[in-house]
């Protein structure tokens, strides 16, 4: 069986099959890419808890940066949300 939430005319945010929440790209706003990307987590987290899940939970992320050279100011805040 497949669920979708938060669905409009294009796309669903959230797919749901066999107990695995498949989640729509996010996008960050804020002025820093830190920002953007504590703004881009805070969507997943709301997302994921729509979807009856978390990201204790997770089994992959996909991750662009439009430049490499923010990959360390990006990966601090990763650091910090990631579960251990």
């Amino acid at each position: 069986m497949i669920d979708r939430l938060d669905t409009n005319d294009r796309m669903s945010k959230i797919v749901k099959h066999n107990g695995v929440a498949y989640l729509c790209g996010q996008v960050g706003n804020g002025p820093t890419v830190a920002e953007q990307t504590r703004d881009c987590l805070a969507r997943i987290d709301a997302l994921l808890g729509k979807a009856g899940s978390s990201r204790e939970h997770m089994l992959q992320a996909v991750i662009w940066l439009a430049d490499m050279s923010d990959f360390e100011e990006m990966n601090a805040v990763w650091d910090n949300w990631v579960p251990r």
